[in-house]
């Protein structure tokens, strides 16, 4: 089985960093929304898949948001690789995990985004 970077497909956001993903990075992993992949085969839940984009390679822990596009990128050609691996130590990663999760939050307001892409808020517990 082939690596599979997994994003979300409901969101226009994702979808055209993934589009740009296919056409300037190249890769041997499969890049998929997680709308149309088997999760279960993949060992991914609904919940993960919501929380951030992952990585999933046979053999190695999944990874998420920041550690899962720097796996992508050093999976590509010799122009990626080193940004994919700037992006490996876990000082970085912990560094990044604040803007990855400012962007999830803000990504309907990213370029290609749309209102879609808005991640709902909880609810606040009603007062009855």
């Amino acid at each position: 089985m082939s690596p599979t970077f997994i994003f979300d497909g409901d969101c226009a956001f994702c979808t055209t960093c993934a589009n740009f993903v296919n056409r300037w990075i190249p890769t041997g992993a499969k890049v998929s929304a997680w709308q149309r992949a088997d999760l279960a085969a993949l060992g991914l839940t609904r919940a993960q898949c919501l929380e951030a984009v992952q990585w999933v390679e046979e053999g190695r822990p999944t990874l998420a948001g920041p550690e899962a596009i720097g796996a992508l990128l050093r999976s590509s050609n010799a122009a990626w690789k080193p940004v994919g691996y700037a992006l490996k130590p876990r000082a970085v990663t912990a560094a990044l995990w604040p803007l990855y999760r400012w962007v999830a939050r803000h990504r309907h307001q990213m370029p290609g985004g749309t209102a879609a892409c808005a991640i709902p808020l909880p609810s606040a517990p009603s007062k009855a």
